[in-house]
């Protein structure tokens, strides 16, 4: 039900935000298009468009489906997320319930972004943190530090008030944050643990819950953000998401920064400063061990 739930508001925050075309908006009692109006742009009864967007039992095909989108006028993310959410219960994906792993080849190539100080993490489904090399902990977050339930980017920019002063943009990033996770909700409607995750995020924070309810969804591929650190001020920086071989649901984001600009240097001395606190760590271990023995 839950999952009908999600298509019906799905269909219904779509339909709102189109304008209907020789219509006066001002003497409509809704926004956007109503039922009717969607039905005959997709070439579709009203009574069948009504029970698919109720979710009542029916299986539509492909080209109704298409058609409707077009009608929504979806973008990819969205066409692609309307028909995760249209799928019958029988053919919903499960959610795998193994733990995903980073590939060996993966970790050494975040070791070589490290040596050019470029931050670079890789999430998987709900948006665990699965692997983060040495820059992106000094840049975001040392996600290592955290308990393993912690490592997950949503948690950190809604439940870390560090998060807030970090990001320069916070209201955007978290808003893009919370479209992410919905297509992810989409591709699992019934992963229990990406529910707990909605659950306590809705619970605890008012922005998260707001923003949930408004049914956006995004695939973030590439873009830039502005970040304020306490370390090394005010920085600007691009970033990439490359899907990983062997694993559709592993994202990397790599940051990068033009040569020789003020926000590759400080970039530089984030790894500088992150490798001389990992030494700083061995040494003290090595210590503790000497004396011990």
């Amino acid at each position: 039900m839950a999952h009908n739930a999600d298509l019906k508001e799905f269909l219904r925050s779509r339909r709102a935000r189109l304008r209907p075309e020789g219509k006066t908006p001002g003497i409509r009692r809704v926004p956007g298009l109503r039922r009717e109006e969607l039905a005959a742009l997709a070439g579709v009864s009203v009574d069948y468009y009504v029970r698919l967007e109720q979710g009542r039992n029916l299986n539509p095909s492909e080209a109704v489906l298409d058609a409707i989108a077009r009608a929504l006028r979806l973008d990819d993310t969205e066409r692609a997320h309307f028909f995760e959410l249209a799928r019958p219960r029988g053919t919903r994906r499960r959610a795998p319930r193994r733990p995903q792993r980073v590939a060996p080849a993966t970790y050494q190539l975040l070791e070589t972004l490290d040596e050019a100080a470029a931050p670079a993490f890789i999430v998987g489904r709900r948006m665990d943190v699965l692997a983060v090399n040495h820059t992106a902990r000094a840049l975001i977050c040392d996600f290592n530090a955290l308990p393993a339930r912690e490592r997950n980017y949503a948690r950190f920019i809604f439940l870390d008030e560090n998060a807030r002063e970090l990001h320069s943009d916070w209201a955007v990033i978290a808003a893009e944050t919370v479209a992410t996770l919905r297509v992810d909700a989409g591709r699992h409607p019934d992963d229990p643990d990406l529910s707990a995750l909605v659950g306590e995020l809705s619970v605890k924070s008012e922005e998260f819950r707001r923003w949930w309810a408004d049914h956006q969804v995004l695939a973030r591929t590439s873009g830039t953000k502005r970040f304020h650190h306490p370390t090394v001020g005010d920085l600007t920086i691009t970033y990439q998401a490359l899907a990983m071989p062997g694993d559709a649901e592993q994202t990397m984001f790599v940051y990068t920064a033009p040569a020789g600009t003020a926000d590759q240097h400080a970039l530089r001395l984030l790894r500088i400063s992150q490798g001389d606190q990992a030494h700083a760590h061995e040494t003290q271990e090595v210590g503790i061990r000497s004396v011990r023995q």
